[in-house]
């Protein structure tokens, strides 16, 4: 699935199409997205057709093509301080971007079912923090990401505001995943060939709406012998934070703030045009007074005239 945009030559024009064509629809999943580059996630020798519509599946890795990713952050209406859990996490460029949208206070956890790709989520994720250029710019919610099956989940787990299941979901799994979404959640999943983002509206009442025709390899059921117990999925803790994380959300958040206002402040300055100085000119006065002697020079000569006259 994918091809609904033009080929871009980085990111950026990337972004730029997804915004033309209407995908990308709001400034923050705009930001999120410009903040991750696609790119980062391929293998090498692969980057070449990261700024392509088009989903890259490589052995276990797995990208869905960009598109799809827009419509899935816009269906999801996030804010700061949501949970959120993706089911099939994959590389983890999903969760990230979601991780600088819900913010430090959020709650951002993944499941995946193969061992190879959430090690490679999790270097592509330390990667980001490392050496990521915008990661100051942002406050983030650090992807937690587990190796499991989305289909063994245990019963007792806890829920989230927002959900995305990353794979096909056949119709009898669907009450499976609404019932790990909160009262007034929204939870986005494919259900047959179809993106359906599904609000739970009260206990046992939920809306749903197509959002985009799709076409998604189903989540894969896992297979045992009779009387094999099955390996049951123990999402992350949903845990209170320590102070000293609470000290350092809270002296980047004041640094950020700080550099935001240095540069404006630079910003100001250069646009403030800088006062000419005016020149005093000096302005001669002429006297247009004229003497005397002439006006009695011109009463002489009238009195001449009257006499000829005569």
């Amino acid at each position: 699935m994918g091809g609904a945009v033009s080929a871009g030559e980085d990111n950026d024009d990337l972004i730029d199409n997804l915004k033309e064509a209407q995908y990308i629809r709001t400034e923050k999943v705009e930001q999120a997205f410009r903040a991750i580059d696609r790119g980062d996630y391929y293998l090498d020798g692969y980057r070449d057709s990261a700024y392509k519509d088009l989903a890259w599946k490589h052995g276990n890795i797995h990208l869905s093509a960009p598109c799809i990713y827009s419509e899935v952050m816009e269906a999801l209406k996030l804010q700061p301080g949501l949970s959120f859990l993706n089911l099939g996490s994959g590389t983890g460029y999903l969760s990230t971007m979601v991780g600088l949208i819900i913010g430090p206070f959020g709650v951002n956890h993944g499941v995946e079912l193969h061992k190879d790709v959430v090690e490679y989520a999790r270097e592509k994720l330390d990667d980001f923090i490392k050496n990521g250029d915008s990661f100051d710019k942002f406050e983030f919610c650090e992807p937690v990401f587990v190796v499991g099956n989305c289909l063994e989940i245990s019963t007792d787990s806890h829920q989230y505001d927002r959900i995305y299941c990353g794979a096909g979901v056949q119709k009898d799994h669907e009450n499976y995943m609404k019932v790990l979404l909160k009262i007034g959640g929204t939870l986005v999943m494919p259900i047959e060939d179809q993106l359906t983002q599904i609000t739970r509206t009260g206990q046992c009442t939920w809306e749903s709406k197509n959002i985009l025709a799709v076409s998604f390899a189903p989540l894969v059921q896992q297979s045992r012998a009779d009387g094999d117990k099955s390996d049951t999925v123990q999402l992350p803790p949903v845990t209170v934070r320590s102070l000293q994380d609470l000290s350092r959300i809270y002296i980047r958040r004041t640094l950020h703030n700080l550099a935001n206002e240095d540069s404006q402040g630079r910003a100001m300055v250069q646009r403030v045009p800088q006062k000419r100085k005016r020149r005093r000119c000096r302005r001669r006065r002429i006297n247009t007074v004229r003497p005397t002697w002439a006006k009695s020079q011109r009463s002489h000569l009238a009195k001449q005239v009257l006499s000829r006259n005569e």
